[in-house]
């Protein structure tokens, strides 16, 4: 098995994990909008911050224990990441969740909100690719 394979593996089994627990020691979804959302407009900011935190020195300590950082896109338009962002965030708003909410949370609950959450975001994740890069004509 290669390093890659192993990151990916050990990410997935973290990620599981924090979703697990934070739902059996505390009864929250693990879902990234809505700890994102409870530090900015919520009284209760500690765990989602502290859990937020967890996210990025998670990520931090990968690197510095010799993982690979992703490469930025060069030439990718800046009018397109906006675009991207603010419909990624509407979309969020209307789902009543994001992608770990639905897609890792939710599923494992066998929630079908999230069942249907998740075949939407994918569906318009496809569709988005082909757009972007027959239509608009950017590649990688």
């Amino acid at each position: 098995m290669n390093a890659q394979f192993l990151a990916a593996l050990a990410g997935g089994i973290l990620i599981g994990s924090a979703a697990v627990l934070l739902l059996w020691l505390n009864g929250r979804i693990a879902g990234v909008s809505s700890m994102v959302s409870n530090v900015l407009f919520s009284a209760e900011r500690m765990r989602p911050a502290l859990f937020l935190m967890g996210i990025v020195d998670g990520a931090a300590l990968y690197y510095l224990l010799g993982g690979s950082v992703p490469v930025a896109r060069d030439g990718f338009p800046v009018w397109l990441l906006v675009v991207a962002g603010v419909l990624v965030g509407i979309g969020t708003g209307l789902a009543r969740g994001c992608t770990s909410g639905h897609g890792v949370c939710g599923l494992g609950r066998f929630s079908l909100r999230s069942l249907l959450a998740t075949l939407i975001f994918l569906s318009v994740a496809i569709l988005t690719t082909y757009l972007v890069r027959h239509v608009f004509g950017v590649q990688s």
